[in-house]
């Protein structure tokens, strides 16, 4: 089989079942894993695709699966933002009372990490994040210490992700991780619908000595079903009045801190 062809393969595999690990694709395609991990750094840098860590999956420019795709992932970033922006707001104004001077916080991407964000302005702290919209938040502010992470640009959602930047997260340790969400799961699951978000939430909790979930209500069940972490995971849950509360104690009777705004 010639390279053009696996390449397509590979391709085709992935927008049908959105990630797969280098040893599915080498049985698959009945090559080495070796070769397969070639192949997935040439497709990586030509875009077809994001390498993660052990596989791969489908780069944020092409569709997986035209019913499987949430609403607010295909929206532009601007157009989610108006979402919920009451309730985002005042997460994020409970949100930047745990944000202790001097001290080093990652920023995930989403609306409501860039909302912190601009609560960040002038306190002299260090903000790690892949968050375009971080960025443009921080940019210009001489107080904050501000710290990109590299990857492959996904536009409509204004952030970097890929093997580039579960790599940079590797030599990270940090305080304090905002972490955003699409859903919160009655079983206590904290879920994803990007396949792209998912490993690069995980890296970020593994940098953080305390992690807390910024969820509306409507994230509860929300949707998704790539499982991120579990609540027995999250130190401070921050949410809204809405918000399912038997989800909330379950939260609780993990150890976990309740913020109801």
């Amino acid at each position: 089989m010639t390279s053009r062809k696996r390449h397509a393969q590979i391709v085709e595999s992935l927008r049908t079942r959105g990630v797969a690990s280098v040893r599915e694709l080498a049985e698959r395609l009945q090559v080495s894993e070796s070769t397969i991990r070639r192949d997935l750094i040439e497709l990586d840098r030509n875009g077809e695709l994001v390498r993660t860590y052990g596989g791969a999956a489908l780069a944020p420019r092409a569709t997986v699966d035209a019913t499987a795709q949430e609403p607010e992932e295909e929206a532009p970033f601007d157009v989610v933002a108006m979402r919920d922006r009451a309730l985002k707001e005042a997460m994020a104004e409970e949100a930047v009372k745990l944000v202790e001077d001097n001290s080093v916080v990652v920023l995930d991407i989403g609306t409501t990490p860039r909302a912190i964000a601009r609560r960040l302005r002038g306190r002299p702290v260090t903000v790690i994040t892949s968050s375009l919209a971080v960025l443009d938040e921080l940019r210009h502010d001489d107080a904050v210490r501000l710290v990109m992470l590299g990857g492959v640009l996904r536009r409509n959602y204004q952030s970097l992700v890929g093997s580039l930047t579960e790599h940079a997260l590797r030599q990270v340790s940090a305080d304090l991780l905002f972490l955003s969400c699409t859903g919160v799961r009655p079983s206590g699951h904290v879920v994803d619908n990007m396949a792209v978000e998912a490993p690069l939430k995980q890296a970020m909790i593994e940098t953080a000595g305390r992690v807390v979930l910024v969820a509306a209500e409507s994230k509860f069940p929300g949707s998704g079903s790539l499982r991120v972490c579990s609540l027995s995971d999250i130190d401070v849950l921050i949410t809204t009045s809405g918000a399912d509360p038997d989800t909330l104690q379950l939260c609780r009777a993990a150890g976990g801190e309740v913020m109801v705004t």
